[in-house]
């Protein structure tokens, strides 16, 4: 916050304030996915880039932790969600990119983390997210709050898993791999 004049105004880059309160430290690392949020033009997709690191990061991972560790960045996203919003003022603010990590970690929930799953959830996923078709649409209209900036994507990711299975189960992704193996190789 900066004076001038007697009129106070952000950075341009800091969250809108309300009453001068910025979201504390760790909301605003939370919400943003470490700043991923930040990023002008496509804080959607850059907050989904966190994610396939976070996911490439637990490929190796028991499903049971794979599982815990989304309950936690669900819990904890939702918390930071709101807490954002009620600090800035801004209940969904495009900066809050939490809910594109746990929607994009949910795609991939029920398949191996192979490069090129994370590369075919990363698509689907955003393609749910952006184009938000029946229940994610409703999601996102009705609920409010750090548990309305986070259902959509929740649901969305839900929707994307379900999808996954048969890409991935049935061979699809593996052949499509194959033929683009051949084409670069």
């Amino acid at each position: 916050m900066w004076h001038h004049a007697g009129v106070a105004a952000s950075a341009p880059d800091s969250p809108p304030s309300v009453a001068g309160v910025r979201p504390p430290f760790w909301v605003t690392l939370v919400a943003t996915s470490f700043g991923a949020g930040f990023m002008p033009g496509m804080p959607g997709h850059t907050g989904t880039l966190t994610a396939v690191a976070m996911a490439w990061g637990l490929a190796h991972a028991p499903a049971w932790l794979y599982g815990i560790v989304l309950l936690f960045i669900i819990a904890i996203g939702t918390i930071a969600s709101e807490l954002w919003g009620q600090s800035t003022g801004v209940p969904d603010d495009q900066r809050i990119v939490v809910d594109e990590v746990v929607g994009y970690l949910a795609t991939l929930m029920f398949v191996p983390r192979t490069w090129p799953t994370l590369i075919v959830a990363f698509f689907l996923f955003r393609l749910l997210d952006v184009w938000k078709p029946g229940p994610i649409g409703k999601a996102d209209r009705t609920l409010g709050g750090g548990v309305g900036v986070m259902a959509d994507d929740l649901v969305a990711g839900v929707i994307g898993a379900l999808i996954m299975i048969p890409l991935y189960y049935s061979g699809a992704i593996g052949w499509v791999t194959q033929q683009l193996m051949r084409v670069v190789g």
